[in-house]
This record gives structure tokens, sequence and C-alpha cells, in this order.
């Protein structure tokens, strides 16, 4: 099914989607999506991270559930949408595109193109320990800025949505710790 509708496609977002979409949208709306968890499970060497220090970005791992916003993009704008989109979430193929059934927080439920992390892809980092998480977060830095930066900004617009994100929270803890330490 590709989320096809007299209204439109539906996006799911659940990191700088959700606050940079990109692309116009007619409807906004936070969702949730079953059977996923956002993640920092893969390795950055271009935009928070490099080949000698990769940093780590968002991706959605098994199991759990993430909350995030639901984009519902109108039949006219859709083939540039999605173009954008490829363009975006797969310079490097770490993600595989999927349709999804999320839940709007109204109760809705809507099919929506997700990208899920790509298992086999080598740039996985699987199940990290928070530990070894926060280490390369602290200390990686790329094309787009500090990887640091990318987890505060979640954080951040997550609570400005209504979200909160106690493992993200947690992480971003474990990484101010690493900083000052490096500074004392």
């Amino acid at each position: 099914m590709t989320g096809d509708g007299e209204e439109g496609r539906w996006v799911f977002g659940y990191g700088s989607l959700m606050w940079r979409p990109g692309f116009a949208y007619v409807e906004r709306a936070g969702a949730t999506l079953h059977g996923r968890r956002r993640a920092f499970c893969i390795y950055s060497v271009h935009h928070r991270g490099t080949p000698a220090q990769p940093g780590l970005v968002l991706g959605l791992a098994p199991g759990g559930s993430t909350r995030g916003v639901a984009y519902r993009v109108g039949q006219a704008d859709w083939a540039a949408t999605y173009a954008y989109l490829l363009e975006r979430e797969q310079p490097t193929e770490t993600y595989v595109e999927s349709w999804l059934h999320v839940r709007l927080i109204d109760g809705r439920r809507v099919k929506a193109l997700a990208f899920l992390s790509d298992r086999t892809h080598p740039q996985w980092a699987g199940r990290l320990d928070p530990e070894a998480q926060a280490r390369l977060i602290a200390h990686s830095s790329g094309l787009s800025g500090r990887n640091v930066d990318y987890l505060r900004d979640l954080i951040g617009h997550l609570r400005e949505d209504g979200v909160r994100d106690g493992a993200m929270e947690r992480l971003l803890a474990s990484v101010e710790t690493l900083e000052r330490a490096a500074i004392s």
C-alpha cells in the first residue's frame, strides 16, 4: 500500500523531519508509530561525524513505539516531496522506506511513509550501550555540526511538541557529563 488517498499521502517524522520537514504539507499532526523505537543506531560519517570519528544519528530500530509527527502532503506536491525525501534521507542508503500505520493524536489511523533503519547496512550501529552512544555523540562533529547539538535539538523540539523521551534525555545527561569532564 502506498498511503494514497484523495486527500494526499502521509509522511512520518521522528527526528529532524519533525522540526525541519523541508517540504510543503497541508496538515501536521502528532503521531505514534508502534513496533519501532527512536534510537541513535546509525553511524554518521558525514553530517555528524567523520570516517575517523563517527557520530550517531537517529533511526527507527525494531521494538517499542515512537511519538513523532505525521505530515499530509497534497497529491500535487507528492512527486517533488518524495524526490526531496529520497535525496535527504537516502544519501548513503542507510534507511529502508516503508509504508506503516501510524495513529494520529486525534485518533485517526493513517498509512505513512517512514524511513526505517537498515540493519544490514555497514553504518548500522545496532544496540550500542548508553555509555558508548554518549562517547560517540560527545566527541564527534561533521558537515552539519556537532553531534551533541543534534541531540539537544531533538530533545528541545520533542518538548515543544509535548513529548518527553526519557531515553534521549538520559543520553543527553551522559553526554553533558562527558563534556564537563573534558573541560575540567
